[in-house]
Protein backbone atom coordinates (compact mmCIF):
# COMPACT_ATOMS: atom_id res chain seq x y z
CA UNK A 1 0.00 0.00 0.00
CA UNK A 2 1.37 3.39 -1.04
CA UNK A 3 1.25 6.50 1.17
CA UNK A 4 -0.81 7.98 -1.66
CA UNK A 5 -3.61 5.45 -1.17
CA UNK A 6 -4.78 6.96 2.11
CA UNK A 7 -4.84 10.73 2.68
CA UNK A 8 -4.10 10.42 6.40
CA UNK A 9 -1.00 8.37 5.58
CA UNK A 10 0.00 10.98 2.99
CA UNK A 11 -0.35 13.81 5.52
CA UNK A 12 1.67 11.83 8.08
CA UNK A 13 4.37 11.09 5.50
CA UNK A 14 4.52 14.74 4.42
CA UNK A 15 4.56 15.89 8.05
CA UNK A 16 7.52 13.62 8.78
CA UNK A 17 9.43 14.96 5.78
CA UNK A 18 8.70 18.58 6.76
CA UNK A 19 9.93 17.90 10.30
CA UNK A 20 13.11 16.25 8.99
CA UNK A 21 13.79 19.23 6.73
CA UNK A 22 13.32 21.66 9.62
CA UNK A 23 15.64 19.63 11.86
CA UNK A 24 18.23 19.63 9.07
CA UNK A 25 18.14 23.42 9.16
CA UNK A 26 16.09 24.10 6.03
CA UNK A 27 14.78 27.66 5.99
CA UNK A 28 11.01 28.19 5.85
CA UNK A 29 11.19 29.86 2.42
CA UNK A 30 13.22 26.96 1.05
CA UNK A 31 10.76 24.48 2.53
CA UNK A 32 7.86 26.32 0.88
CA UNK A 33 9.70 26.29 -2.46
CA UNK A 34 10.36 22.55 -2.22
CA UNK A 35 6.68 21.96 -1.39
CA UNK A 36 5.73 23.97 -4.49
CA UNK A 37 8.05 21.92 -6.68
CA UNK A 38 6.70 18.66 -5.24
CA UNK A 39 3.14 19.87 -5.80
CA UNK A 40 3.92 20.54 -9.45
CA UNK A 41 5.53 17.13 -9.87
CA UNK A 42 2.60 15.34 -8.22
CA UNK A 43 0.09 17.24 -10.34
CA UNK A 44 1.88 16.37 -13.58
CA UNK A 45 3.18 12.87 -12.86
CA UNK A 46 1.04 11.10 -10.24
CA UNK A 47 -2.57 10.02 -10.63
CA UNK A 48 -4.68 10.93 -7.58
CA UNK A 49 -5.48 7.84 -5.48
CA UNK A 50 -8.37 9.21 -3.44
CA UNK A 51 -10.94 12.01 -3.35
CA UNK A 52 -8.75 14.35 -1.31
CA UNK A 53 -5.86 14.04 -3.74
CA UNK A 54 -8.22 14.58 -6.68
CA UNK A 55 -9.45 17.79 -5.06
CA UNK A 56 -5.90 19.00 -4.40
CA UNK A 57 -4.97 18.28 -8.03
CA UNK A 58 -8.03 20.17 -9.30
CA UNK A 59 -7.20 23.14 -7.05
CA UNK A 60 -3.56 23.03 -8.15
CA UNK A 61 -4.46 22.86 -11.84
CA UNK A 62 -6.99 25.71 -11.50
CA UNK A 63 -4.50 28.03 -9.83
CA UNK A 64 -1.85 30.30 -11.25
CA UNK A 65 1.72 29.95 -9.90
CA UNK A 66 1.05 32.36 -7.01
CA UNK A 67 -2.05 30.41 -5.98
CA UNK A 68 -0.16 27.12 -6.31
CA UNK A 69 2.55 28.56 -4.06
CA UNK A 70 -0.16 29.44 -1.52
CA UNK A 71 -1.62 25.92 -1.71
CA UNK A 72 1.82 24.38 -1.17
CA UNK A 73 2.35 26.68 1.81
CA UNK A 74 -1.01 25.66 3.27
CA UNK A 75 -0.18 21.96 2.91
CA UNK A 76 3.07 22.52 4.82
CA UNK A 77 1.18 24.38 7.56
CA UNK A 78 -1.47 21.66 7.64
CA UNK A 79 1.04 18.90 8.34
CA UNK A 80 3.05 20.91 10.87
CA UNK A 81 0.14 20.57 13.30
CA UNK A 82 -0.20 16.91 14.44
CA UNK A 83 -3.91 17.46 15.17
CA UNK A 84 -4.49 18.05 11.44
CA UNK A 85 -2.74 14.85 10.46
CA UNK A 86 -5.01 12.67 12.56
CA UNK A 87 -8.24 14.42 11.57
CA UNK A 88 -10.43 13.13 8.75
CA UNK A 89 -9.45 10.64 6.10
Amino acid sequence: MSVLDNFRDWKEFLGDRVEQAKQAGMESDTLQNVAYQIGGYLSEQVDPKNDQERLLKQLWDAGDPQQQQALASLMVKLVQNPENINRGS
